[in-house]
Formats: C-alpha cells, sequence, structure tokens
C-alpha cells in the first residue's frame, strides 16, 4: 500500500481543522491557531503545525473546550457524513452542555421607540441572561 504524500508527512492543522469541518473557513481555523484556541498535546499550535495521526487536539469556543484524536490525515474539505472517520470526539458531556448553554438566547421584549434600557432595567436583562 502506497501512503500519499499528506499520510507521510502530515497536515497543517488549520488545513485539517477546515477539512473536517470544525471551522467554516481555513482563515476562521488560521485564526483560532494564531489566538491560542487550538493545542496540539498541550501546546499551543500555530497554523502551520503539522498534524500526524494519534494527535489529541483541544480547541476552546467559549465556554466550553472540545477535545478531538486525529483518525485520519486529510487535506481536502470532506462531506459532513465522513467526518467521523477523521477525527475522534473526546469531549466530556459536560463540556457539549456547556456549549449548548451558549445557544440559548433569552431575549428581553422592548416597546419600539423606547430607547435605551435605563440601568435599572439593565439590572434586571443582566439577571435574566445569567451575566451578573
Amino acid at each position: 500500500m502506497v501512503k500519499s504524500d499528506a499520510e507521510a508527512e502530515g497536515v497543517r492543522v488549520d488545513k485539517w481543522l477546515w477539512a473536517v469541518r470544525l471551522f467554516k473557513t481555513r482563515s476562521l481555523a488560521t485564526e483560532a491557531c494564531r489566538r491560542g484556541r487550538v493545542t496540539i498535546d498541550d501546546v499551543p499550535a500555530k497554523p502551520s503545525r503539522i498534524v500526524r495521526e494519534g494527535d489529541v487536539l483541544m480547541l476552546r469556543r467559549a465556554p466550553a473546550v472540545f477535545t478531538y484524536r486525529v483518525r485520519k490525515l486529510v487535506e481536502k474539505r470532506q462531506p459532513a457524513k465522513l467526518v467521523e472517520s477523521y477525527l475522534e470526539d473526546l469531549t466530556p458531556e459536560e463540556e457539549k452542555e456547556k456549549s449548548m448553554h451558549r445557544n440559548l438566547v433569552i431575549f428581553a421584549r422592548r416597546d419600539r421607540g423606547a430607547g435605551r434600557p435605563t440601568k435599572k432595567e439593565r439590572r434586571i436583562i443582566d439577571k435574566l441572561t445569567g451575566n451578573t
């Protein structure tokens, strides 16, 4: 069996993150690496860092930290159905629940033209949304 160049040498972390659909664009994956939100084996990863099979990636997306193991290397973007064959999700359930709460948004109803909320109204809104 002949290995491709990607399998023999590895793949850039930003390219792999984009290919397995953890980021919508490669530039977003690159930016996350530059900001220190991606670590490989507990070491912050630069966008050009090479990923190899078996590496454990931690991706910090507030408020949760997601953990993945690289199963296979890939350079081209994959269909969503095939993503599971390229990565193994090691994220604990508590972290997944944290991310679900981020998507829960509470909207306060205000009459049109009522202007900005007063300090008292702002405190009530913050109490409802948990931003205390």
